[in-house]
């Protein structure tokens, strides 16, 4: 699927961050890794700001492609942590511990972007997805790119069906690639 979006011209006035989750340990030369470039390109391209956990694997491809169009990256990093932020960023969000780390990941993001990661990337995807469940921020797009959560989805669907909350994964979008990814971005913030 080709990106059909436009260019900067029909984003609202404020630029929209959006959040990029997924595993930090991805190679240059997987597929994952190349695609969160090619969407951090795009992202850049429709005049979005890409938001990321400021380290390496999808956080640095996303931010690698943004920076390839002359976008704007923010990294949000820990203080334990001893490694070093990737160095496409242009604004580092130190925060002492994971948990305030995660908590401003999510209050920066317009929407969320997940790609295939373990288990941080798994709490990522669940705290976002609860405080929308919950009525503690505002409905915001989550897309996961590919298939690795689909199942953790369909089971959380099935379960909250059972509960009577099957409404709860509707904030969840599957999507199989960027251009994909950008057009949804596209249209719910025109």
């Amino acid at each position: 699927m080709e990106y059909r979006g436009s260019l900067r011209t029909d984003i609202m006035s404020a630029p929209k961050v959006i959040t990029i989750f997924g595993n930090a340990r991805v190679g240059e030369n997987r597929k994952e890794y190349l695609d969160a470039v090619e969407l951090g390109k795009l992202l850049a391209q429709s005049g979005f700001v890409v938001c990321n956990g400021g380290y390496g694997g999808i956080m640095e491809a996303s931010a690698k492609g943004a920076k390839s169009y002359g976008g704007k990256t923010i990294g949000v990093t820990v203080q334990t942590f001893t490694r070093m932020p990737n160095h496409f960023l242009d604004e580092i969000i130190p925060k002492p511990n994971l948990l305030e780390r995660l908590q401003k990941l999510i209050e920066l993001g317009d929407a969320y972007v997940v790609y295939k990661g373990g288990t941080g990337t798994l709490v990522e995807l669940a705290l976002s997805w609860e405080y929308m469940n919950k009525g503690l921020m505002k409905e915001k797009p989550i897309i996961i790119i590919g298939n690795f959560w689909k199942p953790v989805v369909k089971t959380l669907k099935n379960e909250l069906a059972w509960e009577g909350l099957e409404n709860c994964t509707k904030y969840i979008t599957q999507l199989a690639s960027p251009a994909e990814c950008i057009n949804l971005l596209q249209q719910k913030f025109r």
